[in-house]
């Protein structure tokens, strides 16, 4: 239907056989639940990120909720993260029973941390940095933040595998990482699957109780938990695909650099800053449009598949009418949501389709 997709998937696994093969090993050991290919993924994606410890869940939401489980935060309970994120991050917050509470981002797409301290409050339990687009929160300043107010920092990494700020890797500045093995993530599986980071012993152990029904052993219940486990099946997708990932990501970071000097300049159309002191590593690629709606019907009908994330700002959307947000609480947030223009950038893009988006954008902005 279009020139240029926007999802890869048929091209990453137009040969499953391999994969297929591995996943016949995994049936005929019976090995289903929290098995090999499980603790073999965790290893390798603890030595991806640089963390001690890494458990699989069942999803990307699951990962940002139970770190904050673990830490005991619930009703009554305030957690920090940005209005612009995606559902999940204030989805996983409300599932514990805690509020969220939001602060504007800026032009990173990121929190603007400069708001964080003004949103705490003697409810307060822990700060979310949300890595969006696979940029990174200006975590020095934030952990700053927290650790003047004595504040467990959560990162939702979910689109931030391999991700960096100031040389440090996202997952690695708080007290745990929340990341999304979704389908379109630059590690990905065939369903729904997350992963929490940590360095802490304490956080490991808990968090392997509450992501298995709070079971010691098949007999013994320590805690109340729930089902968030890992399937082997996915695990085995995800082992498969977990060496590639630098190098997926590498091809993503090289192909925003092509678009940014493609679309540098043109009218009415503003490529967002780029920070020396991060590693964007581009779940996203985006950049601000005067006319973005007119943009996006245009490269619909040229042939562009091109996405909006997201049209609505978070906090007016009818199921968050309860946290009592007024229209214009942030301001940023809701021009971005009026301007933002996402363009496929995954590793399985050619050049000749890259100067397609480029040629299609200029004439756009050109009135051609």
């Amino acid at each position: 239907m279009y020139d240029v997709r926007y999802s890869y998937l048929l091209e990453q696994f137009s040969d499953p056989a391999p994969i297929l093969a591995e996943i016949g090993r995994l049936v005929a050991t019976g090995d289903f639940t929290l098995g090999k290919p499980v603790a073999e993924f965790e290893k390798r994606f603890a030595e991806l990120i640089g963390v001690r410890h890494a458990i699989g869940v069942g999803s990307g939401t699951d990962a940002l909720k139970l770190p904050l489980k673990a830490l005991g935060i619930g009703h009554g309970d305030e957690v920090i993260t940005a209005a612009n994120t995606f559902i999940a991050t204030v989805g996983a917050i409300a599932e514990t029973g805690a509020t969220p509470v939001l602060v504007d981002c800026d032009d990173s797409f990121c929190m603007n941390v400069d708001q964080v301290e003004a949103a705490i409050t003697k409810k307060t339990k822990a700060i979310m940095p949300v890595q969006l687009t696979g940029e990174v929160t200006d975590m020095g300043k934030l952990m700053a933040i927290a650790q003047r107010h004595n504040l467990p920092v959560v990162e939702d990494a979910c689109q931030g595998i391999l991700s960096e700020f100031a040389g440090k890797r996202s997952g690695t500045h708080g007290i745990a990482a929340g990341f999304s093995l979704h389908p379109l993530k630059n590690l990905n599986v065939w369903g729904d699957a997350g992963v929490v980071v940590t360095n802490d012993d304490g956080m490991n152990e808990k968090l392997r109780l509450i992501r298995n029904h709070g079971m010691k052993n098949r007999d013994e219940i320590a805690i109340l938990g729930c089902n968030s486990r890992l399937d082997s099946l996915q695990a085995v997708v995800g082992n498969w695909l977990i060496g590639q990932t630098s190098e997926i990501t590498r091809r993503r970071i090289e192909n925003a650099a092509y678009y940014d000097a493609g679309l540098a300049g043109l009218p009415g159309l503003r490529v967002p800053p780029r920070r020396p002191n991060v590693k964007h590593v581009y779940h996203l690629y985006m950049v601000f449009a005067e006319r973005r709606d007119e943009l996006y019907q245009y490269c619909l009908d040229n042939g562009i598949e091109a996405k909006i994330h997201y049209p609505i700002p978070l906090y007016q959307q009818e199921g968050l009418k309860h946290l009592g947000y007024a229209p214009g609480t942030f301001p940023v947030t809701d021009r971005h949501a009026k301007e933002v223009i996402s363009f496929p950038v995954d590793q399985h893009l050619t050049r000749a389709q890259q100067d397609r988006v480029i040629e299609t954008v200029r004439k756009f902005c050109h009135g051609r």
